[in-house]
């Protein structure tokens, strides 16, 4: 996971989507990304780590709270659990890309497998839901739906459900118009140089504990607070293996 800042910058649907021909302006800059990762704590307990961060960062709460996620009901019943806590208002939106996953899954029910209408069809759907036109997607998707053979409309029944559990999490023009981001590029790439670089190596074999500690130790050093770390590690260590053992100026018996 990954709490960051971010300098907004307002864009249109032609700036996600461009025409031909179409130069998009940027997109929100982040800065400050402080990244956790673990394979032993649960979910709850890394959100609440999350929560904790954006808290020390805002803790009069000033500023405007943006969550993205992949449409996860335990991820999103725990964010909603620390917004109440903190008493803050968090707007959740759902990652884009996580959508068109799901107008790609649907979009194989309709076309036959490689046809490049494909391509457009997808395009066409994620356009209108960035311009906020979710009731004619679904309304379009049903009617695929009723032409397909049950064996074969399951990625649109998927997309269809998905969509409309997620309605209020959808509202990319006020997303596009504010300059938020709308899509999880920090934390993909931080689960791919955090964990994926080092724990998927070529003939790796992990324990839990190790996992652990390696991913601690990435996410330290990523987020610049090793050097503070070190020293504080070494102190301990001395304190473990010598301090407890020769205190008093006795040395233990063979």
């Amino acid at each position: 996971m990954a709490v960051f800042d971010v300098a907004c910058a307002p864009r249109s649907v032609a700036d996600i989507l461009p025409p031909q021909g179409h130069t998009p302006r940027p997109g929100p800059v982040t800065s400050g990304k402080w990244l956790a990762a673990s394979v032993e704590r649960e979910a709850a307990d890394m959100i609440t780590a999350m929560a904790g961060e954006a808290h020390r960062r805002d803790p009069t709460h000033q500023r405007v709270w943006i969550c993205l996620v992949d449409g996860n009901a335990h991820q999103i019943d725990r964010v909603t659990a620390e917004a109440q806590r903190l008493g803050i208002q968090i707007t959740i939106i759902v990652d884009l890309v996580h959508v068109v996953e799901y107008l790609w899954a649907a979009a194989w029910c309709v076309h036959p497998r490689a046809d490049p209408a494909a391509e457009a069809w997808v395009r066409r759907h994620a356009r209108a839901l960035l311009s906020g036109d979710l009731d004619e997607v679904l309304a379009e998707l049903t009617s695929s739906a009723a032409g397909c053979e049950q064996a074969r409309r399951t990625g649109i029944d998927k997309a269809i459900g998905y969509l409309t559990r997620h309605r209020s999490r959808l509202d990319y023009p006020t997303a596009l118009a504010r300059g938020w981001p709308i899509a999880t590029g920090v934390i993909e790439g931080a689960c791919r140089h955090i964990v994926a670089d080092r724990l998927d190596i070529t003939g790796a074999r992990w324990g839990l504990a190790g996992a652990e500690a390696i991913l601690k130790l990435r996410a330290m050093i990523s987020n610049g607070d090793f050097a503070a770390y070190w020293p504080w590690h070494l102190d301990q260590e001395h304190r473990r293996i010598h301090r407890s053992r020769y205190e008093n100026d006795t040395v233990p018996e063979a």
